[in-house]
This record gives C-alpha cells, sequence and structure tokens, in this order.
C-alpha cells in the first residue's frame, strides 16, 4: 500500500488542530461562566437576529437573578418537568432517552427528546437549535464539560436565567414578571408549575397557557414537585 501524500497527511494535521482550537474556545467559555454570568447566549442572539428582521429596534425581556432569589418552587417544577435525575445523573439520563426514542418510534416522528436540563444548557450558551449529528456531538462534550466544572447549584443557576420563556422572553425574572406580575423569587407552586410545563415549546404555549392541555400538565407537575430535589 503506498504511503498517504505528505499534503493529505499536514491537512488531516491541520483541521486536526483546528478541531482540538475550536473545542478549547468552548472549554474556555464553561470555565469563564463557573463565576461570571452569560451574557447574551447563541441561543438568544439568534432569537433576537430573527426578531430585528421583523421590528429593527427589537429587544430581549431578561433580568439576571442569582439562585437564591428565584423561587424553590420553580426550581422543583422545572426538575420534575424536565429532568427528574438532574441530581443524580452526571449529565445524561440514559434511561429517559431510551424511552425518547421508543415513544419516537412508536409515533413515526419526534415528539420526545430525552435531554437533560444540562444538555440543554450546553445548546442555550454556545450552540444553535439546528438538528444535527454534529450538533448533537458538540452539545454532548459541553455537557461532559459542564458537568465535570460546574455543580449542580450552577447549572440550574444558570439555566433558569436563560432558557427561553416566550416570543423575547428569557430567564425566570422575565417570565415570571411577563405572566404574573411578581418576581422570581414571589411565584407560587401552581405559578412554577405552569411555567415549567411552557418550557419544551414556550412560544407556542403562551399562546393558549390555560388550554386543556396546560392545565392537565400543569395539575401533573405539580404532584411531583414535592419529591423533585432541588440543589
Amino acid at each position: 500500500m503506498r504511503p498517504a501524500p505528505r499534503w493529505l497527511k499536514f491537512g488531516l494535521a491541520g483541521l486536526f488542530g483546528l478541531l482540538l482550537l475550536w473545542q478549547a474556545w468552548y472549554l474556555g467559555w464553561v470555565v469563564w461562566w463557573k463565576w461570571v454570568n452569560p451574557g447574551t447566549t447563541s441561543f438568544q442572539s439568534q432569537r433576537l437576529n430573527e426578531a430585528r428582521q421583523k421590528n429593527p429596534k427589537a429587544e430581549l425581556k431578561r433580568q439576571w437573578v442569582p439562585y437564591e432569589k428565584i423561587s424553590v418552587h420553580l426550581k422543583r417544577a422545572v426538575i420534575a418537568a424536565e429532568d427528574d435525575k438532574f441530581i443524580d445523573h452526571e449529565g445524561f439520563d440514559w434511561e429517559g432517552i431510551q424511552k425518547a426514542i421508543e415513544k419516537n418510534q412508536k409515533k413515526g416522528k419526534v415528539v420526545a427528546g430525552g435531554s437533560t436540563i444540562s444538555q440543554q444548557l450546553a445548546k442555550n450558551l454556545l450552540l444553535s437549535p439546528t438538528k444535527s449529528v454534529l450538533r448533537k456531538g458538540e452539545e454532548a462534550i459541553i455537557t461532559v464539560w459542564i458537568e465535570l466544572l460546574w455543580d449542580k447549584r450552577r447549572i440550574l443557576e444558570v439555566y433558569l436565567n436563560v432558557v427561553e420563556w416566550g416570543d423575547g422572553v428569557f430567564g425566570a425574572e422575565a417570565a415570571a414578571r411577563r405572566y404574573y406580575s411578581v418576581s422570581a423569587a414571589q411565584l407560587g407552586a401552581e405559578q412554577a408549575a405552569r411555567l415549567a410545563v411552557m418550557l419544551p415549546a414556550p412560544r407556542r404555549y403562551e399562546r393558549n397557557p390555560y388550554s386543556a392541555y396546560m392545565n392537565g400538565r400543569t395539575g401533573l407537575i405539580l404532584s411531583r414537585m414535592a419529591d423533585a430535589e432541588v440543589p
């Protein structure tokens, strides 16, 4: 077998080096955000660009609040709704992923994701919502770094401050004021449960927040909140 041409070797080495630099860039942000609160996330930037195509003066509604100023009801509700093994897993809920695969196969389309809070956070902070094998791979790598470098309290704090909760609405404080005219610290159990139910598709659910589905799902999350363990 003839040896690979030198140009091919150099090309592959260069490509590998670029990939390492790209991963190092992601890792640097994860390390930085362990102590410094994120500004505008990748996902927020995309939503803002979309909004400004319709209205050049559009702005996002968001206000960072520290962990202790977010209602424990909301923390419990989000964990109960999105990731009931949050405290115990190391970034991935393998049982949940398997159940999501089986559900999607049964329905013949994607109806469940199985992503943990850590995976959702990795995507929101640094990636795009575009679904691809490459993006999922990047998401997995960033999730591992987040779980290794941050504690669960920091993961939940950042998630609750950057996640989308409606059209142009990001974070618990903005959501609490948008839907209930209270601060994130003042949210009651039922309000928190309803907000948690919105998370999979907030821009859709905000159009009819008291639909039969929302009401039923809110009751289910309320029943699970007492068992949700928060950091």
